[in-house]
C-alpha cells in the first residue's frame, strides 16, 4: 500500500494531452452525489505469489464547515497499513481538502504522509479568479478549474456518465507536487461486479496511470463505480511493480441517496 495519494490515482488520475474546451463535467458547480456526514472506508489487498493479504485501509469524512466567510466541504482521507504488513512498507498519510460548496473548487489541500520512512509536508492554497496555487510559499499558474488529487475524487463523483459512450475520455487538470497534470477519465460501459458487499451494477473505468513509485504508467488498472447518484467506487484492480493489488470498498454511511446499485446482499 502507497497511500492515500495513490489511492486517488488509482481510482481517478489518468494521464494524457487534454482537449482544451472539452472539460464541461470538471467545470460544473452542481453537486449530487454526496453530502456533508458522508463516511467511506476502503480495504486495500495485497497479491503475490497467488495469496492476498489485508495491506491496510482508507477512510474518508466530508463535513461542512465555514471557512473565510463562505461554506466548504472538508473532506479528510487517511491511509494507514495494517499492523501485520508494517514490516514491509508502513504508510500513515493524511489528506485533507477544503472545496468551496458553490463552485465546487478546493480552496485549501493539506497533505501530512509518512511512507516507508518518507515523511512529506504540503499545504496549498488555491486562488482561482487569479488562477494561482500557492504552495509552500511559492506560486504557481494554473489552468480553470483545477483540482487537487483528493477534490478530484469527489468532484469526479458528479460526472453524469450517462452522456458518454465507452471509449469518452473525459479530461481535466491537477494539481500535484508543485504541477499541473493534464488528465483525463476514460468510460468503459456498465456491468456488474460482485464484491464482500455484494452485487452491483456498476460503471467501468479504465484509466491509464501517472507512473510513480509503485505503479507504472499504462492501462492495466480498473475500477467501477457505483451506478446510482452517490457514484461510490466500489472496486480497483491493478498490476504493480511487484505482484497486484485489490482496494474494495467495505462500508459506507450518511449518503446522499439511496444506495440503489445494489443488485443483491449476497456474499
Amino acid at each position: 500500500m502507497y497511500g492515500l495519494r495513490q489511492l486517488a490515482v488509482i481510482i481517478l488520475l489518468l494521464a494524457v494531452s487534454l482537449n482544451a474546451g472539452a472539460q464541461d463535467d470538471f467545470c460544473s458547480p452542481h453537486n449530487t452525489s454526496f453530502k456533508d456526514g458522508e463516511r467511506l472506508t476502503f480495504r486495500v489487498y495485497y497479491n503475490m505469489s497467488f495469496v492476498w493479504v489485508n495491506a491496510g485501509n482508507v477512510n474518508f469524512s466530508t463535513k461542512l464547515e465555514d471557512v473565510n466567510g463562505h461554506k466548504a466541504y472538508h473532506i479528510t482521507g487517511d491511509g494507514k497499513t495494517a499492523k501485520s504488513y508494517e514490516w514491509f512498507f508502513k504508510v500513515k498519510d493524511r489528506y485533507e481538502t477544503y472545496i468551496d460548496k458553490e463552485t465546487m473548487l478546493p480552496d485549501r489541500f493539506v497533505r501530512n504522509v509518512s511512507e516507508g520512512g518518507t515523511k512529506i509536508n504540503q499545504d496549498v492554497a488555491f486562488n482561482h479568479k487569479k488562477d494561482e496555487a500557492i504552495s509552500n510559499k511559492k506560486s504557481y499558474t494554473i489552468p480553470k478549474c483545477t483540482q487537487d488529487v483528493l477534490s478530484a475524487i469527489y468532484y469526479a463523483r458528479n460526472i453524469d456518465y450517462n452522456k458518454h459512450k465507452p471509449g469518452d475520455k473525459i479530461p481535466f487538470n491537477l494539481f500535484l507536487d508543485d504541477k499541473v497534470y493534464n488528465l483525463y477519465i476514460k468510460y468503459m460501459g456498465k456491468e456488474q461486479i460482485t464484491t464482500k458487499m455484494g452485487t452491483f451494477n456498476a460503471i467501468k473505468i479504465v484509466p491509464l496511470l501517472i507512473e510513480g513509485t509503485i505503479f507504472k504508467g499504462g492501462d492495466k488498472m480498473t475500477v467501477w463505480v457505483s451506478d446510482d447518484d452517490n457514484h461510490l467506487p466500489l472496486r480497483v484492480d491493478s498490476p504493480i511493480l511487484v505482484g497486484s493489488i485489490k482496494v474494495d470498498l467495505i462500508d459506507c454511511s450518511n449518503l446522499r441517496s439511496p444506495f440503489t446499485s445494489m443488485a443483491n446482499k449476497d456474499n
